[in-house]
């Protein structure tokens, strides 16, 4: 016989955290570079009352219970009150790419079936691009008050945010429902055919809220002082608005000022202690910080993910700096958080060189997550650090479909369970760190062996005249594929294909060392990013590498 607990049934509600917050940490500040060019300030007491406001307008517009509202913003207050106000009022928060494509926005909106979008006014351009193609959204609405209003505007009907606000009080219950119900809606950057959208429940958000903020994964709390570099439209800057509201950390919001210069005077003067962002902004603040012989004084952790970082980075944070590097590891379709790279306790006694080594992975999976390694034919591969395969994953904010069935049942099954598989091929330790080689769609097979390009990549990023490096395949006569490397060079620097075969020599086997060296001005970057090396293979399919 099951003998039930005699708990509290109370659903697991975005909303909550926002009422958590006001309650708790309501004259917490929320500092907001804005749009209109200047600092804004708020309190969460602010942020709840505002998001109730912005509820009673949604209700006044039309929008119900699960209908999708977008938004094509920066990272900003407004953002922040949108992702309460339309989440907790139960309706569904569709966060748009403004890096992507028109048309894939057109495609996205109406697959959606967006009602309405809400955008920072450095989008109008864009907005006004698309606003007669979208089928479904009907209400638009600028992020910005009446005095910053477009003169002249092609969006019919175009709505004043702040004005919608200012005409409501904020006297808004919060509906209570299925914890399970849809909250917000985030597509995959699509790099391959269209964009697949990932729908999170208000129950996935909060338990991933809950694990992020753990020791072992972002170690935030009611001292922190919070700067999510990584857009809000990205994975809802990889849960960094909840996790704020959660343990009353203060909140920096950067706008569209994602330059180095922008990023360290926000950080000086709001006392930042925690960032986080992908490699290629990282690059950006390091470069700006060492050409003007500048320290950070609060700063003191960067989570770093979307990309694998280098240990050159790692280390220059480090030793330069004084700043912990968190590496991370999540995807979309994993809300996005799957690991960590945090210290054992065991860790601690080694040297600073074997720290490194550790620092180098992706880091062990936070509790609410599993994994698993496997190898083509699916048989589970040992933990023993050697051992390479597919990563596949579980875990309650882990997706188990991509919106409306899109490409049908993503996912692979092994003693009755399901996971979802990756696309990374990694290998894991006996202690539990993973530590990804490479996607299985960038893998090099040489000979039928794999040669992993992001060791590759990580060894140029280590030369001091490298800006950016990436390692694709390039056809062989005998081999099938070799590695050919594709280098940025930094500005004024001299570097000779020879010099940087010579950088490998003694630091990687022999045979994984590339074939050849080609140097560019720019290495093309997504919309979330990341290096996109599709468009490299694409770009070099052709090259002919040297036969001797």
């Amino acid at each position: 016989m099951t003998v039930l607990g005699q708990m509290m049934q109370q659903p697991l509600l975005i909303s909550s955290l926002l009422v958590h917050a006001e309650r708790h940490h309501g004259e917490q500040e929320i500092v907001s570079r804005r749009v209109e060019g200047d600092i804004h300030r708020q309190t969460f007491r602010d942020l709840a009352a505002r998001s109730r406001k912005m509820a009673n307008a949604l209700a006044k517009l039309g929008i119900q219970s699960g209908d999708r509202v977008a938004t094509l913003a920066w990272n900003g207050y407004r953002h922040m009150e949108l992702y309460y106000a339309v989440s907790g009022s139960g309706a569904v928060l569709h966060t748009l790419n403004p890096r992507l494509h028109p048309d894939q926005l057109v495609y996205i909106a109406d697959h959606a079936e967006d009602s309405a979008i809400f955008f920072d006014l450095t989008f109008l351009p864009l907005i006004e691009a698309i606003a007669s193609r979208v089928k479904t959204i009907k209400t638009f609405v600028a992020m910005t008050d009446r005095a910053h209003m477009p003169k002249e505007s092609k969006v019919p009907g175009l709505l004043c945010y702040d004005e919608l606000l200012g005409a409501e009080n904020d006297t808004f219950t919060w509906p209570s429902f299925d914890e399970n119900s849809a909250s917000s809606l985030c597509y995959t950057s699509g790099t391959t055919g269209n964009p697949k959208g990932v729908l999170y429940s208000h129950r996935s958000t909060v338990l991933h809220t809950y694990a992020a903020a753990l020791p072992d994964a972002l170690d935030c709390s009611a001292r922190d002082t919070i700067l999510p570099v990584v857009p809000m439209f990205h994975v809802n800057a990889w849960g960094l608005p909840y996790v704020a509201c959660m343990v009353g950390a203060k909140l920096v919001f950067p706008g569209p000022g994602l330059d180095g210069k922008s990023l360290y005077e926000l950080f000086e003067a709001e006392k930042v202690t925690l960032s986080a962002g992908v490699p290629t902004v990282w690059q950006g603040l390091l470069s700006y910080v060492e050409a003007n012989k500048l320290k950070f004084s609060t700063m003191n952790r960067s989570v770093i993910g979307g990309s694998a970082c280098p240990p050159a980075m790692i280390r220059a944070f480090n030793e330069q700096y004084g700043v912990q590097v968190l590496h991370a590891w999540g995807m979309t379709e994993m809300s996005p958080l799957g690991t960590a790279c945090t210290f054992k306790a065991k860790h601690l006694a080694q040297t600073q060189e074997e720290r490194y080594a550790v620092m180098a992975k992706q880091g062990r999976a936070i509790y609410g997550v599993d994994m698993k390694i496997v190898d083509v034919a699916g048989a589970e591969l040992p933990w023993d650090g050697e051992a390479s395969g597919e990563l596949l994953v579980r875990g309650p904010w882990i997706m188990s479909r991509y919106f409306k069935d899109e490409g049908g049942d993503p996912l692979v099954y092994a003693d009755g369970d399901g996971w979802f598989p990756t696309g990374d091929v990694c290998k894991i330790d006996a202690d539990g760190y993973m530590q990804i080689t490479d996607r299985s769609k960038d893998v090099i097979k040489s000979g039928g062996e794999w040669i992993g390009s992001i060791d590759i990549e990580n060894i140029a990023m280590a030369n001091p005249k490298v800006a950016m490096a990436a390692c694709i395949s390039a056809a062989h006569p005998k081999w099938d594929e070799r590695p050919l490397l594709v280098v940025v060079r930094k500005p004024g620097a001299e570097l000779t294909r020879d010099e940087m075969l010579a950088f490998f020599e003694g630091k990687i086997a022999k045979w994984w060392t590339p074939d050849d060296v080609v140097f560019v001005d720019a290495i093309p970057i997504g919309a979330t990013g990341k290096m996109l090396k599709n468009r490299l293979r694409e770009q070099f399919k052709d090259y002919k590498l040297p036969t001797a």
